[in-house]
């Protein structure tokens, strides 16, 4: 798994998306290189059986290799009923809005639901205008939070699809 465009695609995917959302300081010490580490150190993790369950996979266009990722696994959540988790989705900007995103999220259910997963959320930052993505491929508005992120409050909000099976027979 090629960690290192992983990496890149990240770092543009957040500083494109979340600017004037997160501190800037923040998004322009993001480093492509250390987050490669981070996602081939969590891949590493992921073959060696030495996670619950998690999952990453990349999305490549044609002639360019990858484009996107995304991950998921079993949910973080103490409090909400939800099984699953769709952890990241990133697009590259040059490529957002070809249907890559959803082409991701299908692939990414599919995972969950061939593991046993019967449920996923996701967790997105309120101000993201992505966020509407995920109501459009069917997600419910399940809860707020808000938790501290590069020294400053950042407003989530979770949606959840409550039957993966059904979800995904419905999209195919």
């Amino acid at each position: 798994m090629d960690s290192d465009a992983i990496g890149r695609i990240h770092v543009e995917a957040w500083q494109a998306t979340y600017a004037g959302m997160i501190e800037p300081g923040y998004l322009a010490r993001l480093d492509p290189g250390t987050w490669a580490t981070r996602w081939r150190e969590a891949i590493g993790r992921q073959r060696a059986g030495r996670v619950r369950y998690g999952k990453v996979l990349v999305i490549c266009a044609p002639d360019q290799g990858p484009v996107g990722f995304g991950s998921c696994g079993r949910t973080r959540s103490q409090t909400l009923p939800y099984d699953g988790e769709i952890e990241t989705l990133y697009i590259h900007p040059d490529w957002q809005g070809q249907g890559l995103g959803r082409e991701l999220l299908v692939a990414l259910f599919e995972e969950l639901s061939a593991a046993g997963f019967l449920s996923a959320l996701v967790w997105v930052v309120a101000a993201n205008p992505s966020r509407f993505f995920y109501e459009a491929m069917g997600g419910e508005r399940l809860a707020e939070k808000t938790e501290p992120f590069a020294g400053c409050p950042v407003a989530q909000v979770a949606y959840g699809w409550d039957d993966l099976v059904g979800w995904l027979s419905a999209w195919r």
